[in-house]
């Protein structure tokens, strides 16, 4: 395990990556956003992350003049907003899905160009593989540096935490589907958007999928207890293992999971509760 993450602190973490974490640590962002610079002479930046003076600065110190593009996992506030600034100072091409018509999404978000899923963006001496990865954002995608085998995965995988899915644009069956698909791809480790880098990546995305699908049989197994019930009367029941002050995020992820089993069939809802088929 690397050393504790201190925003501002340019780490080397292979010879082509090197991270700096943006001050703006908190419950939903761990120890701060993770920004990657990634390259050797031509150089790209990975979610330069939320609109900070200071980090906006030391981006700029980081890729001394030779930063040719700009990649974005997703348009959430903590990682998009950066991109205008650092656009303005030095010209580099902007990559990345545009926001969708959410509040929570960076609106003034304005790609040159918007990846394909699949395609191979060519950065000079390295490469990168755009892959769309809907369920935290519906515009999000990861990015595999193809010589280290290492995924750059914003928000889809987090160190040390599970990720928030947040309907409408949020999307626990996207989210499931999505993770199942990095099982193809040939990785080594995992950069996220905050935290660590993951060493066994598959092993943690089989984990994740694992996590939630326990989680959802939380959700019917509350039925038991009452039925129908509303969002807040499944909470504590469904949450019973995270602590209280967490309950209004894991209230957005039972929403999440309300919906897919909805999909599913085996749940409906109306006049403000939700039923067991």
């Amino acid at each position: 395990m690397e050393n504790l993450i201190v925003a501002g602190e340019l780490v080397q973490l292979t010879p082509r990556v090197r991270r700096l974490t943006a001050p703006n640590p908190g419950m939903m962002t761990g120890p701060g956003t993770n920004s990657y610079i990634v390259g050797t002479d031509e150089l790209t930046v990975i979610d330069p992350g939320p609109e900070i003076a200071s980090h906006i600065v030391a981006l700029q110190a980081a890729t001394g003049g030779r930063l040719r593009r700009i990649l974005t996992t997703h348009t959430h506030f903590d990682h998009s907003p950066a991109v205008r600034a650092l656009k303005a100072a030095t010209g580099a091409v902007v990559m990345g899905m545009p926001a969708p018509p959410q509040d929570n999404q960076d609106q003034q978000f304005a790609p040159d160009r918007v990846p394909v899923d699949g395609e191979v963006i060519a950065c000079g001496d390295f490469a990168l593989r755009a892959v769309h990865t809907p369920g935290h954002a519906s515009n999000h995608l990861c990015y595999l540096l193809l010589e280290d085998r290492l995924l750059f995965t914003g928000d889809h995988i987090m160190q040390g935490s599970t990720v928030v899915i947040t309907p409408p644009d949020g999307d626990m069956g996207a989210y499931l589907r999505s993770l199942e698909k990095l099982l193809v791809f040939d990785i080594d480790r995992i950069a996220p958007g905050h935290g660590h880098l993951i060493d066994a990546p598959h092993d943690e995305a089989r984990k994740l999928i694992a996590h939630r699908l326990k989680r959802e049989q939380k959700v019917v197994d509350a039925f038991a207890v009452r039925n129908p019930a509303t969002l807040d009367e499944l909470v504590p029941v469904v949450y019973a293992d995270t602590p209280l002050r967490l309950h209004k995020a894991a209230r957005r992820s039972l929403h999440a999971h309300l919906l897919k089993l909805e999909a599913d069939g085996r749940v409906r809802r109306g006049g403000g509760h939700w039923r067991l088929n």
